[in-house]
C-alpha cells in the first residue's frame, strides 16, 4: 500500500528550494526585540524589490522560563498569500522559527494574506 502524499511533489520541491536558500539580515536590535529581513530566492517585496518579509522577535523581559517569546512573521510578497501555497508558507515560517528562535517556547503569528495563522512552539523539556 502506498502512503498518502500530503504535500504535492511540486510544492515539496518549491519548499526545499526556498528553505535551502533562505537568508536573513538583522535590521534592528534592542534589549527586548530583534527585527530580521527575510530573503527568499523566488519572492520579493513588490514595492522595493528587496526582502520578501520580516520577522520580529520580542524577548522576555524578566528572564522567566515560563514566558513565551513572541514572534511575528510578515510576508510582503502577495504571491505568498495564495491559498495553494499554504504548505510553503508554513514550511518557511517553521524554518525561520527554528533558525532564529531555536527551542525556546514561542507564540508565532504569521501574516501572509489567506495563509496567515498562529501557532505555539513548546519545548518538550518542560
Amino acid at each position: 500500500m502506498e502512503g498518502l502524499e500530503v504535500i504535492p511533489p511540486a510544492i515539496k520541491e518549491k519548499i526545499d528550494h526556498e528553505v535551502d536558500d533562505l537568508k536573513f539580515t538583522k535590521n534592528f536590535r534592542s534589549a527586548t526585540a530583534e527585527e530580521w529581513y527575510l530573503f527568499l530566492p523566488s519572492y520579493r517585496d513588490p514595492q522595493s524589490g528587496g526582502a520578501a518579509g520580516k520577522a520580529i522577535i520580542h524577548y522576555d523581559l524578566y528572564g522567566n522560563r515560563d514566558i513565551y517569546i513572541n514572534t511575528t512573521i510578515i510576508f510582503d510578497d502577495p504571491e505568498l498569500y495564495i491559498s495553494t501555497l499554504h504548505s510553503l508558507v508554513y514550511a518557511i515560517a517553521d524554518e525561520i522559527v527554528n533558525r532564529l528562535v531555536g527551542y525556546a517556547d514561542t507564540l508565532l503569528s504569521v501574516h501572509a494574506g489567506e495563509n496567515s495563522y498562529q501557532a505555539v512552539y513548546r519545548s518538550s523539556e518542560k
